[in-house]
């Protein structure tokens, strides 16, 4: 059974934007799928103002998880954090136009990176997580005690 890929995802497996480690990054994510082998990290470089000036990433997988972690960088690239936080697997679907139904794994792990390298810089500088638990990311979350 052969899969149906949209021009956009070819373009992206083929030439993928922003691969690659960055060496001072303050925020690292990494996330995988043990059921299909796909393994992405995300690199992050944040301004002191919360601005995302430079993003990278290395993927092992398939064309569909090359092409979605190369446009959710495209994505996300010049947008502040709280932009970015608001980045979900459908948004990265749609910049695709589309994938077959059984890659759609692919976009959630695009999504999950990027959350996971976000909190991975606010954990750097002493802040707990600031995704809410249903983003559904690899990491734990941790929970600020309530002042008494």
């Amino acid at each position: 059974m052969a899969m149906e890929y949209s021009a956009k995802v070819m373009e992206h497996f083929a030439h993928p934007h922003n691969v690659g480690s960055i060496e001072d990054a303050n925020g690292i994510g990494e996330v995988g799928n043990a059921k299909c082998g796909d393994i992405m990290r995300m690199y992050l470089k944040i301004s002191d103002d919360e601005i995302i000036e430079d993003v990278k990433f290395q993927t092992f997988g398939c064309a569909s998880a090359i092409a979605t972690s190369s446009i959710a960088t495209d994505l996300i690239k010049g947008q502040p954090l709280s932009e970015a936080l608001k980045l979900t697997n459908q948004a990265v679907v749609e910049a695709l136009d589309g994938l077959p139904a059984v890659k759609i794994h692919c976009s959630v792990l695009a999504e999950e990176a990027i959350k996971a390298a976000i909190n991975d810089y606010y954990k750097r500088k002493g802040v707990h997580c600031v995704v809410d638990e249903s983003c559904g990311c690899a990491h734990e979350h941790d929970v600020a005690e309530e002042e008494e």
